[in-house]
This record gives structure tokens, sequence and C-alpha cells, in this order.
């Protein structure tokens, strides 16, 4: 699925493969009626047309209703600064393997290191992918075969852009710093303990996460005087679970917060009055046995699927966290607010690709969506080693491009865009609390609008 910034241009019908399967059905039957002039042959002809199309619609709808993708597959952002990328080079864990942290279909899970250097060559910046999650052997099946389920289809060499960059002028913090991406493969948030032998499924985020941090330390990680452990969406609900692990891996003196943006998945009720979300994490904590991965001081007093929810997480957490994300956040409205399989009449269509064309009783139920939001994140927000930053954007994963995490024009609270408010609070240079306020009040937006 494409995305691009808001043009008021309106997004197709239907997608380009669903126009080509149509046309190639109307060929064959019109193929076939020449064939069969009878009463009875057209009307059997009838029957298969209506069939096949309504095959090919089905199809279709099911590739909309993708709930297992949070990734957004969008053009790297051109302009001034940022036009040539580092690109970085995978390097698999080759001892994972004999410590079963391997990804879904067996293969090595992997990371991309680019070496810090001056000040920053004993701080670490990690970022954790994300990628959605799997939580039916069908759908688990099919992400094995995807770079989400085997390093076999991962890129060999990736963009390190926005809070991974090594310019100055597009990240003037941690530019410097050792950086470094760990790719997602397991469908859990890097927190599954469990496999599937007839299926040749392997569940091990928990020891994937575990083999990717021996590896690091052991090429320095170790001697940090500073880490930020980082991640978006599916990674940014890792970044969550694991903060207070990836605290302990290092001494007192070693500074270490957390940053997870795009990862505040709420436990919110669909346009159709059900919880997809709740349904879709439930599978997976279920299936992929989480819940040894989550705390206790959460699991002991709710339910574990209640507990994979970051705003039943974040107030375990003893560890400085940030939490960066879009009140409108495009993937949640998107795949749990108002999924196609929640969405009968239709109604949230035009909505859900452009927020332009929400009506406005639409806006309003979005508004209900940012009030949830902020009293999920009230108490956490009291304690002043936490930073927020809330923006009223129709958005996901704002650290990782470069449009959005440092430019000209990044989306901006006050006086401050996202990657000034980080660096102020990872250094305690000043508190962090911002709230945007709701919609269409904020001008300095790149909201997402897909094709």
């Amino acid at each position: 699925m494409g995305v691009r910034y808001s043009s008021g241009q309106p997004p197709p019908l239907i997608s380009g493969e669903a126009t080509l399967l149509v046309a190639l059905v109307f060929l064959f039957l019109l193929a076939m009626s020449r064939r069969g002039k009878s009463c009875g042959g057209m009307k059997l002809l009838k029957q298969r047309m209506f069939l096949l199309v309504g095959l090919v619609i089905l199809k279709w709808v099911e590739g909309l209703d993708d709930t297992n993708v949070t990734d957004i597959d969008m053009q790297y952002a051109s302009g001034k600064g940022f036009y040539r990328p580092l690109m970085v080079g995978l390097t698999l864990i080759n001892g994972a393997a004999a410590k079963g942290a391997v990804c879904l279909d067996g293969s090595l899970p992997g990371y991309h290191f680019h070496r810090g250097y001056g000040s920053g060559s004993n701080s670490w910046l990690i970022q954790l992918e994300g990628g959605g999650w799997c939580g039916t052997i069908k759908n688990c099946l099919y992400s094995k075969k995807t770079r989400h389920g085997s390093s076999y289809f991962m890129e060999k060499q990736i963009p390190f852009i926005g809070i991974l960059s090594n310019k100055a002028e597009e990240n003037p913090d941690f530019f410097n710093w050792n950086r470094i991406k760990v790719r997602y493969c397991d469908g859990a948030s890097f927190s599954g303990e469990s496999q599937n032998s007839g299926a040749g499924l392997y569940f091990r985020g928990q020891r994937i996460w575990q083999a990717a941090m021996e590896d690091l330390m052991s090429k320095g990680m170790r001697y940090a005087k500073q880490a930020l452990l980082s991640g978006c969406s599916a990674g940014g609900l890792a970044t969550i679970i694991h903060c207070d692990e990836f605290r302990e891996l290092f001494p007192r003196t070693t500074r270490v917060k957390c940053l997870s943006d795009a990862g505040l998945f709420l436990d919110s009720v669909d346009v159709s009055g059900r919880r997809s979300l709740r349904n879709l994490f439930g599978s997976v904590v279920t299936l992929q046995g989480v819940r040894k991965s989550l705390p206790r001081s959460c699991t002991s007093r709710l339910n574990p699927i209640l507990c994979y929810f970051p705003q039943h997480l974040i107030a375990s957490v003893r560890t400085p966290l940030f939490l960066l994300n879009a009140a409108y956040d495009t993937w949640q409205i998107q795949a749990s607010l108002a999924p196609p399989s929640a969405d009968y009449r239709w109604n949230w269509y035009e909505c859900r690709k452009d927020y332009a064309r929400c009506s406005a009783p639409q806006i309003q139920h979005l508004q209900g969506f940012r009030n949830q939001m902020l009293r999920s994140t009230r108490a956490f927000s009291r304690s002043y080693k936490n930073g927020l930053f809330i923006n009223s954007c129709f958005a996901h994963c704002q650290s990782e491009r470069q449009d959005t995490w440092f430019a000209h024009d990044s989306p901006r609270i006050g006086n401050r865009g996202i990657a000034e408010s980080v660096g102020n609070w990872f250094f305690d240079r000043v508190s962090v609390q911002a709230i945007g306020c709701p919609y269409p009040c904020d001008k300095t937006c790149h909201n997402l609008v897909f094709k």
C-alpha cells in the first residue's frame, strides 16, 4: 500500500492488481461467450461471471484488511540534505541458532550496525524494527516467506535516516553514536517463546532479543557510557516490553533510556462495537507464548492479553521512557478503529485513506480516540523522568522518516520539533511533556494520505 502527502486527489476505487484481475476475468468470459450461444449457456456464463468477479473483490477486501502489517511502504523522502542516505549492510548473528534464537522459518536473525566515532564512540542507539504481528498459523506461514519472518528475504543493505542518520544536520544528537537496527522476524514484537513443529514455525522473539543484545555487548556495547533503546510500531511495543531488561545490561552509572515511536496501541472499540486489536493481540499472545516475556507486575493483576497493550504496560516500566505518537495514528485508524472487517457499509473507506474526506461525525469519533490516548498517558506523564510528544497528526513512525524527525519543516509542538524534544529529554536539558492541540489546528503536520 503506497502513501503520499495530502494533495486533495481522491484515492483509487480499487487497486491496480484488482483492476487487472477483473479485466482478465472479463476477457476470459468474453472468449467463452463465443463458444456458447444458447440461452442455457448464456445463463451459466452469467453465473460464472458473477462468481469470478465476486471472488476477485473478496480477495481485494482481504488484502485491505491486513491487520498484520504496521510498516508503511514509503518512498525515501527526497529533499535538501538527505538525498544520499548512508547504506548499511546486514550482519547475521552466527551464534544465534545454537541458542534457538531464530526467525519464524528457522533462519538466522540479524541487524545493521554503523560504528560511532569521536564523542559518540561510547554511546549506543538500538532501534528495533517494526512490521506487524502474526497470530495464526496461516498468517505466520505467510510471514515466514517475507523479510518479517526470514533473513533470506531481508534487504542486504538499508538506508540509515532519521534517528539513525550519520549527518549532524539531520540527526544533531545521535549522528556519531554506534547505531544499530535490529531486524524483526518473529511476528510478536521480540517477545514470543514457543514453536509449532508441524507447521515448521519458530516463535523465538525473546531469544532473538537476548541473542542480539549479547552479540552487541561483545562488540563493545558493554562499555557504553549512555544508551538509548528505540523502536517504531511493533518495534515500539517491543521497546516498552524490553526497556527494563535493556537497563539491566549496564552499570548504574550508564545513562539508559527508551524511546517508543508509534507504539502506543490502544485497546479501543472499533466502529462495529468490537475490539479488533484485542482479538489480534490475543491470538499473538496465545499462539506465540508471549506471557513469559511480560512483566509480572502486570500479569499478576491483569489478563496477559491486556498486558500486551502499552496503556497497561507503561506503569510497570521503571526506566525513563519517552512516548512519541500521533494522536490520529494512521495504522490504528486503518486496522483497529475502522478496519474493513468492522466497516460493514464501507462508510469509513474514504476517511481511513484520506483524513480530509472524513465527515464531521467521523472526526468527532477520531477526537474520542485522541482523548483516550491522552487519558492513558496521564499518570505516565506525571513522572519527571518520562517524556511525551503527542502531536495531532495523521502519521505513523515519525522518528524513522527524515522529514518528520529533523528537517526545516518538521512537525513541531510549540517551538520544538521531535528530534530536539527527544534530545532535550535524553540529556536532561529540558523536561518534555508536549501535547499538541486537536485537529485541525496543527499546521506543521506531515499527514499521510494513502493511495
